[in-house]
Order: C-alpha cells, then structure tokens, then sequence
C-alpha cells in the first residue's frame, strides 16, 4: 500500500533539520557524556512510553537537576537498544522553540512552522515501518496559553489534537510549580501526560555523577581529574552555593576549574585544588584563601 502523507518524508526531514535536534542521532555520533543516576526514573518513562492512553511524559524538577540530561539518557538507551521492542530505533527530537520562532512576524508564522513538524510525526504513528518520534520540549509550560509574555504560548493548543487521538510521544519538562501553575489548570492536557519528579541529587550521588563525567572533560581538558578534586567541588559547591543545585554546579566548577588550571599550565597536568578555589570563589564572589 502506497502511502499518502501531507506532510512528506522530505518535509518532515527538513523540519527537524531546521527546527530540531535528534538525540539519538547525537548519541549515535558521540556527542554527549554518559548519564547516570536516574535508572529507577528512566524506566519510569519508558513504562509510560509504552502505553497506549497517557503516553507522555512530564518531568518536573527544579533548575539544574537533570530533566534535559535524563531525556538524553532515554536517547542513549535506545541507541543501546537497552529498550523494548516498541521503542527500538525510536528518534529522540527536541524542538528548539527559539530557532522556530526566529524571524517570524508573529503567532500565525510561528505555529505554521510547527504544524507540518507535529502533523509529520504524528501521521507516521501507526506504521511500523517508520521509528516512533519521541518530541522534547523544554520549558513546556511556556507552550501554554496563559503563560504571559511567552513568544510560545498557546502551542499547546495545536498539539492537543494530536495528544488526544494518541497520535504523539511527547517529553515536556518544567518546574513543579510551573506545571502547576499552567499546565495543570487545561485539565485536557493534563490528563495527557503523567508525571515523573526528579529529586535533586544528594552529595553522595553528585559525586558519583562526578566520576561518570570526569572522563570526557579529562579528554577535553588533556588534564587529569583526581578523585580528591572531585570530592572537593561537590564539598566547596555544597558549602557556598546552596541556591543552585547538583549536579549542575558541580558539573559547572569541574569544567571551569580544568579550564582555568589549562589557562595557567597548559595541557598534561593534574588539576590541583588552587584552580577549583578560584573558579569556585568567581562563581560565589568570595576570596580564594576563605575556600577550605
């Protein structure tokens, strides 16, 4: 059987070119660090994945916990084919709502960019011969129609035809408050997706997520990364930056201390203490010597 499609194979490719990034093809390419820590909360979305009704997934957690990070952990487990058969080849595609609405001239233009993107990936649910298409947005409740001052609001109008004839896998992340505030007063679109709250990462565990991490920076960096390095960035981090938090912090200071050692060094050293105070003293606006 010949299929007919409105928006064609070719359409729908260049979409997601223009529009979008694919995890999966990223992952396959080797473009992004290994994630850890979030098993339990992976296979929860996989389980929610494989329904048929409420098939989407929400995951809320404050800024910095992870929620991108676990979307490419979802990536990384189907490019391992770690997944059921249903979700095998499965493209991970996040919408990057900032490039779709560059150079629009409003509402209409925005939205006409993304109809043939969403109408694409829904008309090839049913075929098996097509991949499933998981869509990623970020910061969904801007999507909404009463989030204020959003260049993106009321894009959940036009995927609500499409989530209500199941016809789309669709990953939303946002805060707790924020879905509540927005998404959760369109009981419609709620009833779409199910929850998955992400806890904010102990010390214990940053400094496990450290050690999974520390090798793509070392390789980046060419500067060796010590397991006593690492356990004092998630301490300095924990002591003098308690409004952001794990692991993004720590990630932040490991970066910018090997950055800063390689500034002073140069590449094939062993990061040493002095460089994580003075990037941890830059980020918290205190004096390297009151970082102990």
């Amino acid at each position: 059987m010949v299929k007919k499609f409105i928006v064609t194979d070719d359409e729908l490719e260049e979409c997601i070119f223009q529009y979008c990034r694919d995890y999966t093809a990223l992952e396959r390419k080797g473009r992004f660090d290994p994630i850890s820590g979030r098993d339990r909360e992976l296979d929860e979305v996989v389980l929610i994945l494989l329904q048929k009704g409420r098939k989407n997934v929400a995951l809320l957690a404050p800024a910095g916990v992870g929620k991108t990070a676990m979307t490419v952990g979802l990536a990384q487990k189907i490019v391992r084919e770690d997944v059921p058969d249903y979700l095998k080849n499965a493209r991970v595609i996040e919408v990057d709502l900032s490039s779709m609405a560059a150079g629009t001239n409003g509402p209409a233009d925005f939205q006409g960019r993304f109809i043939p993107l969403c109408r694409g990936m829904a008309e090839r649910y049913h075929y098996d011969d097509y991949p499933k298409y998981i869509m990623f947005i970020d910061e969904m409740h801007t999507i909404m129609p009463t989030c204020e001052g959003s260049g993106y609001r009321g894009l959940s109008e036009v995927m609500k035809p499409y989530l209500t004839v199941g016809d789309l896998h669709v990953i939303g992340a946002t805060t707790d408050d924020e879905y509540r505030i927005f998404v959760q007063e369109d009981p419609a679109l709620d009833r779409r997706f199910q929850k998955v709250p992400l806890s904010v990462p102990t010390a214990t565990e940053a400094l496990h997520i450290l050690g999974k991490l520390k090798g793509g920076y070392e390789k980046h960096h060419k500067t060796e990364v010590s397991q006593e390095c690492l356990e004092f960035i998630v301490k300095l981090t924990e002591e003098h930056m308690p409004r952001r938090n794990q692991p993004d912090k720590s990630i932040i200071v490991m970066d910018g201390s090997c950055a800063r050692y390689v500034m002073k060094n140069g590449w094939g050293g062993k990061l040493d203490l002095e460089s994580i105070r003075e990037m941890v003293s830059i980020e918290c606006k205190l004096h390297p010597d009151a970082l102990t």
